[in-house]
């Protein structure tokens, strides 16, 4: 679903919104804790990035196996399912059971303490051409310093954010700690919309 034509939209929402929910950071601090000994995939586009950049799959392409496509699907693929490991991180099931739009690639994403991935684009990764990207933060410190079109996203465990991708992006962690994200591809519809909307509603 393509909500302007191309190919310079009028933006309808911010490069970044703040969404009506907070879940419980402690809890999902605990689901990281039980799984985050699995072995992670190394993010593949290494131009975008120095140090480690890496990935745990919990949703993923329907009959996909392969490592690197479980989180970098076919851009064809339309069937999507939940992994194992959401079998042990119901916290994290329960932020995904929060979303009433279809749920493509979920994964966390981790950047360790003293890696940054250098600013890029993703092409139509945003609300208007009919797919975003959520973050939800679980582990984070007070040095990494996101810069979505070059000003400071400050989110915190717990929180919930869409964010414009499509435009520039960059990320830095320059704490001692590694800095994981719950990021949920979805596909817009008109409950996005209204949670999207929403901050922005008079009372």
């Amino acid at each position: 679903m393509t909500l302007f034509a191309d190919p310079a939209p009028e933006w309808r929402f911010p490069d970044r919104v703040a969404l009506p929910f907070t879940f419980d950071a402690a809890a999902l601090d605990a689901d990281l804790n039980r799984i985050e000994a699995r072995e992670w995939t190394r993010h593949v586009v290494r131009e975008n990035y120095d140090g480690r950049w890496d990935m745990l799959p919990l949703r993923a392409p329907a009959g996909e196996t392969h490592p690197i496509r479980l989180v970098y699907p076919d851009p064809g693929a339309t069937a999507f399912v939940d992994t194992a490991l959401l079998d042990d991180a119901p916290a994290f099931r329960a932020v995904l059971d929060s979303f009433r739009c279809p749920l493509r690639v979920v994964r966390l994403m981790r950047l360790a303490a003293g890696s940054r991935i250098l600013e890029h684009s993703d092409v139509r990764l945003d609300a208007e051409s009919g797919m975003a990207r959520l973050h939800v933060p679980i582990r984070t410190n007070a040095d990494v310093r996101f810069l979505l079109n070059g000003v400071p996203v400050t989110m915190t465990p717990g929180s919930c954010w869409y964010l414009r991708l499509s435009d520039p992006h960059a990320v830095t962690n320059d704490g001692a700690s590694d800095r994981v994200h719950l990021v949920i591809d979805v596909d817009v519809n008109a409950w996005l919309l209204r949670m999207l909307e929403a901050p922005f509603r008079s009372p």
